[in-house]
């Protein structure tokens, strides 16, 4: 800030006028006004470069966390292939137990009817099949 004193102040040798009072009361609020100017933007860029660590701290928490959910999806990924290979194997023992039962059942109609030759084949049909 300026003040009277200063605007007043002069070397013994000059010679104060109204008019140099004034260019001096200018020069110091116009240099008043620059120191200001200055401190706001200084203020303003403190300011941005706290939210800019905020911002990047946030977006480190949000790496952070797409690489769990990428971990927790590639588990689940892994678990999904192994209860799909677990599906199949069931599947295939059904159809197996399906076709053992089949040809039971077959052995038996076969054998009531007095075909015996039937009987045989689908008796060694079923040692076959696993």
């Amino acid at each position: 800030m300026w003040n009277m004193k200063s605007a007043l102040a002069f070397s013994r040798d000059s010679v104060l006028t109204p008019s140099k009072i004034k260019k001096r009361v200018y020069k110091l609020q116009k240099n008043d006004k620059k120191e200001k100017g200055r401190r706001d933007m200084t203020m303003k860029f403190e300011k941005l470069k706290e939210e800019m660590e905020e911002i990047s701290k946030e977006q480190k928490e949000i790496r952070e966390g797409q690489s769990q959910i990428g971990e927790k999806l590639e588990a689940i990924e892994k678990e999904c292939e192994q209860l799909k290979d677990e599906t199949n194997v069931i599947i295939k023992q059904s159809a197996s137990t399906h076709i053992r039962l089949s040809l039971m059942y077959l052995i038996l109609k076969a054998r009531q009817q007095g075909h015996f030759a039937k009987a045989a084949h689908f008796t060694q049909l079923l040692r076959s099949v696993r």
